[in-house]
């Protein structure tokens, strides 16, 4: 029941802020960020007709595509969220928009978007149109990120834009919106867990691993080593550390051994005790 509750908070915070994104940010600048969203909005222009009507109409195919690949019990609750941000689109359509700055229109509206996005992603479920795309795509290449997925898809719809509305600054404006939204869901989809993944090559390794236990409260491993050259045996330490402690582990190394040989890199998803559940769904 709690699982069921959450999905729908974030169900119904999803469509709204991905339909005032669109309604009173985006569509009433021009804006077409992307995905069906933006074929609606270029449609709009065109040949008449809501954006939120348009929405609709178009995800009727991409519908039937993802009941053909994830099943009807999964693209039901898509449907929902399509019917939704359908009917709120167009009932937030009629009200004025909040400002007709286009650099704060996009700013504004790709992040109110990505942040829809995220959380209707972690109710299991999407917005349809290139969302179903970019599932089938994560299928099968699951290293790759949600955002980084969309951007590459709505790159040509942003182009098009550009081209229909003869205004090549409405199209950056609309880039600009498609790159913060995928930056925005990733955060909200991913969290901001970056971390650093550090290896620790030390004659004082106990020492150093002693003090960082105690210190940083950090878990560490002892991985078994040998030179290539001297084909002596050395332990390495190998540990995660959150991107805010990578400096006082450093001064842990350095206090204790200033000829430690330290590799420090990006860890960009972590999973296990004080990160994420291994577990929990992820897209």
């Amino acid at each position: 029941m709690k699982k069921y509750i959450r999905n729908g908070i974030y169900i119904i915070a999803g469509v709204i802020f991905y339909a005032v994104g669109i309604s009173l940010f985006l569509d009433p600048n021009n804006l077409a960020p992307g995905g069906v969203i933006g074929i609606s909005v270029i449609l709009n222009r065109m040949v008449g007709m809501s954006t939120g009507t348009w929405y609709f109409v178009l995800n009727i195919p991409i519908v039937l595509l993802g009941i053909w690949k994830f099943g009807a019990k999964f693209m039901t609750s898509t449907f929902v969220v399509i019917v939704l941000n359908s009917l709120l689109t167009n009932v937030l359509a009629g009200y004025s928009a909040v400002t007709s700055e286009p650099l704060l229109a996009c700013l504004a509206g790709g992040i109110l978007i990505g942040a829809g996005i995220g959380l209707i992603f972690r109710a299991g479920t999407t917005t349809g149109g290139t969302d179903i795309v970019v599932k089938v795509i994560k299928m099968r290449y699951k290293h790759l990120k949600t955002g980084f997925l969309f951007m590459l898809i709505d790159l040509a719809i942003v182009a098009v834009s550009g081209i229909i509305f003869h205004n090549v600054n409405i199209a950056l404006y609309a880039f600009i919106a498609v790159f913060v939204s995928g930056r925005t869901m990733d955060r909200v989809l991913y969290g901001s867990d970056e971390a650093r993944l550090v290896y620790i090559i030390s004659r004082e390794y106990d020492r150093i691993a002693q003090r960082a236990m105690e210190e940083l409260d950090i878990g560490m491993t002892l991985l078994s080593g040998e030179g290539a050259y001297s084909r002596e045996k050395k332990d390495v330490i190998m540990c995660v550390v959150r991107k805010q402690m990578a400096p006082r582990l450093e001064d842990i190394v350095r206090e204790e051994d200033t000829a430690a040989f330290l590799i420090i890199t990006s860890a960009n998803e972590i999973y296990g005790e004080g990160y994420k559940n291994i577990l929990g769904t992820r897209l």
